[in-house]
Formats: structure tokens, sequence, C-alpha cells
């Protein structure tokens, strides 16, 4: 968790501009397997050692530093140096305007945290604050410092609380045009299109990411199971080769699709024509 004294807002939330807030990571990756690297002959783990590049000789703390790469030499910062430049740390979150949602491209997102009113005086200011922007569909825009840098943050209402997410500057984006101008543009037959159409609208449902696993953590942690009982580890089912004609897939998913529909209405008449059969013995 990290905490941060007020949120510093414009000079129209005047009256409310000093709220206390709490900070909390909204994703975790603690669930994710983690390896180390062991020694196959000892059984024991690993240590990695800071060692120069060059005489292969380890190098203490006092004589590590920081360089940045120019051409073929190193422009050496010292800690001093770099602790100069850095911002000051306010513990603030400094709101500078609202906008509305849409404007704010996904791919500009990075990582969520929870907001929430830290103690029984926030909480009024803070809720003010949350309604005032869902209720104009706004988000608000601002600067906070997080591990010596300084990210833009988004504020956005959700249930009782604020989503705050951190969103890339605008440099760190690359600009699509690089990577999508040089696709020709495709003729497109009209069955294949309906195809593809009615693919989609025999798979389309409502996003529920609960059902959604992690295949590859799923296969982790029953190889390490194995492994612990003695067992051995299953063999990797063979893996289909690429398809090359769309037409021929889309084909081939409407066939199964329909084959599966056709065996659920025939199972469907056998259990009713049974039932009936029972019946009439029964009369």
């Amino acid at each position: 968790m990290r905490a941060f004294s007020p949120i510093h807002l414009s000079n129209e939330f005047r009256s409310w501009h000093r709220v206390q807030i709490a900070l909390f990571p909204a994703t975790t990756t603690c669930e994710r397997v983690r390896f180390n690297i062991i020694n196959r002959k000892t059984g024991d783990r690993v240590r990695y050692q800071v060692v120069d590049s060059e005489t292969g000789k380890e190098v203490p703390q006092e004589d590590r530093l920081k360089g940045y790469k120019v051409g073929g030499e190193y422009v050496l910062l010292e800690e001093e140096e770099l602790n100069n430049v850095a911002l000051e740390s306010t513990h603030t979150i400094e709101l500078e305007s609202f906008v509305a949602r849409e404007e704010v491209e996904e791919l500009y997102l990075d990582e969520p945290y929870y907001l929430v009113p830290d103690g029984k005086v926030a909480y009024e200011a803070f809720a003010v604050i949350r309604e005032a922007m869902r209720q104009e569909g706004l988000v608000g825009i601002g600067r906070v410092m997080l591990y010596r840098r300084e990210r833009l943050l988004m504020l956005e209402p959700r249930g009782e609380g604020i989503v705050g997410t951190t969103l890339r500057y605008a440099n760190e984006v690359r600009d699509a045009a690089d990577y999508f101008d040089d696709i020709p543009d495709a003729r497109i037959a009209r069955d294949t299109l309906e195809l593809a159409k009615h693919i989609l609208h025999t798979k389309k449902a409502k996003f529920d990411p609960s059902k959604f696993k992690d295949r590859y953590e799923t296969a982790l942690k029953a190889l390490i199971a194995a492994k612990r009982a003695g067992r051995a580890p299953r063999a990797r089912p063979p893996q289909p080769g690429n398809v090359v004609n769309l037409m021929e897939a889309l084909r081939r998913s409407v066939q199964t699709e329909r084959g599966g529909a056709t065996r659920k209405r025939a199972a469907a008449h056998r259990h009713g024509s049974g039932r009936r059969k029972k019946l009439r013995q029964a009369s």
C-alpha cells in the first residue's frame, strides 16, 4: 500500500482541495509461478554477483555507479547527481484538468490503482469529487510521483471509489501508421465476409474475465505437482498446423457449429420419443 497526503485540485475545488487518500495496486501477479536458478550438480540455489565485464572480478557496492551509453562511451552519473535532478516527492496528486473519458485512448493506459478516502474526514470531499466526475462523464488528469518518476494519472469513478490509472507519455506510444500503412488493401469476397460474420455471431458473448484461465500457469502447476509426486509429466499434445485457406477454415467452423446443433436436436428428439413410449406403456 502507498498512501498519499492531500490531493491538490484546481481553485474551483478550493474548499475541499486537501483530501487524504490511500493508494492500492489494483492488480497482482503474486499467484504466478516463479522459478529460482538451481545448480544441477549440488541442488543449491544460484546466487548472482555483479562483476566487471572485462576483468570478471566482483565490483563492490561503493564502486558501482550508473552510466548512459552514447556511441561507444558511457556518461557516468553519481547517485547525488541523479538525486539533484529528481523532482521532489510531495506525496500529492496534482489534478490539472478534467477531460471526457473517450478522449483518452486505450493505448495510453498503463497500471491501475484503487484510490480510497483515508479517514472519515475525507469521506465527504472524496464523494463530492467522485460524483461530480461521474455525473459530468469526466475523468481527472493529474501528476504524481511514483518510484522517483513523475507519472501522469487518470482518475475515474468506479463504484464507491476511484480508479487511478497511470498513463504513458506521448513519446512512449508508437505511431500505428509506422506499422499499419504498409498493409495492402485486400479485396474480400462477399461469401468469405458473410462466413466470418456468421462465426462472430455464433461466438458473440458478454465479456466475463472469470471464464478465462491462464493455461500456461495451470500447466506449470500440474508439471510441478507431477514432479513432486514422482509421476511422469504429461506429454505435450500435438499442435495443429497453420491454416492457410481462410475460406476453408471458416467453412469447417460453420459445419462444426451446425453439426453440434444437429446432434443436440437429435438427442432431444430421442429423449422425447423415449419419454412418450414410457408414458404409453404405463397407460
